[in-house]
């Protein structure tokens, strides 16, 4: 009997020094690309630049700068409200489309799981350029607008403002928030749709005391999957949004770029990167709250 627990546990060794060994690669590879990059921010975050002269004497100054300057955070609360926004958005117009192919399309289901997709297919650029050229002065928004004369001259508003920020990043993220909640209603037990409805559930209450519980997990995927690199977008808001729709980002790359001063632009990032991880966990904790309410 003791031989056999010895020989168990050989083996149970065995297996997880041959797992060890086959995810070592994987792991030093993120640690050095992910792990490294970070330190080097944070240590550069305690720094201070002048013109090409770096001082690495350690220091808050840059962290200082920023809690003062009004400029840093309004940026920094406008980039953290955009996302918010984007994520609410996204995830509120894809949960429709992720349920109908759930629960609604029995044949052909990887066809319509391609249609979503499409957009990978092509450039990220490509699509923000064209949203570019839906919202223009002389676009396809305002020229369809006039054609049917709900306006008399073409609206200024639409374009180089965070609203088409919001839009243009609304639309490009969609398919990130329709495949996560598709899995997770896809793996539902139609049988306990079937039990809520013999119990007197009408399709309404099924669906907010079984379906919607249920599938928060891909709900909460699809949140983090959005939330978290829109606020690190500059692509979007340096093309569409202007001067008023400029994001956090975009100052970061201008203090690693035009303005050389790679400390404040580190600790620009920390700052946003800690925002980020606070608002994730909130909304997070929020999703969760309210799937067990809504059970």
């Amino acid at each position: 009997m003791g031989q056999g627990r010895v020989a168990r546990g050989i083996a149970l060794d065995r297996q997880a020094r041959r797992g060890l060994m086959l995810t070592a690669p994987g792991t030093l590879y993120v640690a050095l690309m992910v792990l490294g990059p970070a330190a080097l921010a944070v240590a550069y975050s305690f720094w201070t630049q002048t013109y090409v002269t770096l001082d690495r004497t350690p220091t808050l100054a840059n962290f200082r700068e920023i809690a003062t300057d009004p400029l840093y955070r309004t940026l920094i609360l406008r980039s953290v409200i955009v996302a918010g926004l984007v994520t609410f958005l996204t995830v509120l117009l894809a949960y429709p489309v992720a349920y109908y192919i759930a629960f609604h399309v029995y044949r052909r289901k990887a066809l319509w799981l391609l249609l979503v997709s499409i957009p990978f297919w092509t450039s990220y650029l490509l699509r923000v350029f064209s949203w570019k050229l839906v919202l223009g002065y002389n676009g396809v928004l305002n020229s369809a607008l006039i054609w049917l004369g709900v306006i008399d001259k073409p609206l200024e508003w639409i374009l180089f403002d965070v609203n088409a920020v919001v839009l243009t990043l609304t639309h490009a993220w969609a398919p990130f928030a329709i495949l996560p909640i598709f899995v997770s209603l896809e793996k539902i037990d139609r049988s306990l749709l079937e039990a809520a409805k013999d119990l007197g559930e009408g399709p309404f209450r099924a669906f907010f005391r079984v379906v919607l519980p249920l599938s928060m997990p891909g709900v909460i995927g699809a949140t983090l999957i959005i939330f978290i690199p829109t606020v690190g977008d500059y692509v979007t808001p340096a093309l569409v949004g202007g001067s008023e729709g400029a994001m956090v980002a975009n100052l970061i790359q201008v203090q690693f770029g035009k303005a050389n001063n790679w400390p404040l632009g580190a600790a620009l990032a920390i700052c946003a990167m800690l925002c980020v991880t606070i608002a994730a966990l909130a909304a997070a904790a929020l999703l969760r709250f309210l799937g067990r309410r809504i059970r």
